[in-house]
């Protein structure tokens, strides 16, 4: 085969998945509404199982679910004969995915799901079918060929099942009015779950990582602390009760010796005569992201960190935010 073909054949398979995707437009009615309302009136969790391929959309449908609001996981149905079906209760709603509709372990396990009082969806390429007929609400899944070429791997019916599963998703958060926020409660360890959960205080260095010296110290005394802190470039100048009096920075350290020809006059000098009064400061329970916006702003590499009394209880590191994914 070509080059050529295989991209024509390539080609093809997308414009059946395409297809078959905008058909479902078509035939969201009704039971999708009472799909959503069952979702949203549940007091437990959503079940999502299916066999083979079915079963591996199922299990992203769940986590799909799971962190957009709706409480939600995969049972496999092989498993859930041999002791699994513990898990489903009454208080949940079972999603089934079969494009069949008459796969034997799903439907093995339909009459045992029925007894424990959990409502069924399905998810299903069949309408009649066993599935679809012991269902509460059955969503028409189907598609009218497979991207495979000989008609036989499950390929468009995936795609379909899966779109439909994200469907339900969406519509859930809107109807919830999910947020930003909310969704990063359930990803705390992601790009966004840092940017929108982390304070100051989860980013800044602290107690012994905190690099300070006392008013009374020399340029040479803060070149030390500097060059042994995790953080570099930066030293918080600080008074007898620990409140910040100011900052000395590598930079402040360039200009003096631009200005002054000896070098032991400027290793000397107190600290407090040469550093920056009253620098700008933020607090630890200030976002991160919008410490590292005033940073970025203000072209600042590390920032105080003080508490309502003014101590000076950490210092932020531009290089540890951009590490975070927080910049």
């Amino acid at each position: 085969m070509s080059g050529s073909q295989m991209v024509d054949c390539g080609k093809q398979a997308l414009a059946v998945e395409a297809a078959a995707i905008a058909a479902l437009q078509q035939r969201l009615d009704e039971d999708f509404v009472r799909a959503c309302e069952l979702l949203l009136a549940m007091r437990g969790r959503a079940v999502v199982s299916g066999m083979g391929k079915s079963g591996a959309v199922a299990r992203k449908i769940a986590g799909t679910l799971a962190s957009t609001g709706t409480p939600a996981f995969f049972m496999h149905p092989a498993e859930a004969v041999h002791g699994d079906l513990g898990m489903v209760t009454g208080q949940d709603v079972v999603i089934f995915l079969s494009n069949s509709g008459e796969t034997s372990e799903v439907t093995a396990i339909l009459p045992a799901v029925r007894r424990r009082g959990a409502r069924i969806i399905a998810l299903c390429g069949a309408a009649c079918s066993r599935l679809a007929a012991e269902a509460d609400v059955f969503l028409d899944a189907s598609v009218e060929t497979e991207a495979c070429p000989l008609g036989l791997a499950p390929t468009a019916s995936c795609v379909a099942a899966m779109a439909l599963g994200d469907a339900l998703a969406v519509a859930l958060m809107a109807a919830r009015g999910f947020t930003p926020e909310d969704y990063a409660e359930s990803h705390p360890g992601g790009t966004l779950g840092r940017r929108t959960l982390w304070r100051v205080s989860d980013a800044m260095h602290a107690g012994s990582e905190n690099p300070t010296v006392d008013t009374g110290a020399t340029v040479a005394d803060a070149l030390m602390v500097m060059s042994q802190a995790a953080v570099r470039g930066a030293v918080s100048v600080v008074d007898g009760r620990g409140r910040l009096a100011g900052l000395f920075t590598d930079g402040d350290f360039r200009l003096l010796m631009q200005k002054e020809a000896d070098r032991n006059a400027v290793m000397d000098c107190p600290i407090a005569l040469v550093m920056t009064a009253q620098p700008t400061t933020v607090g630890p329970e200030v976002l991160a992201a919008t410490a590292a916006k005033l940073m970025q702003d203000r072209e600042f590499d590390n920032l105080p960190v003080v508490d309502e009394e003014g101590r000076a209880v950490g210092m932020v590191d531009i290089q540890d935010l951009l590490k975070a994914g927080i910049v």
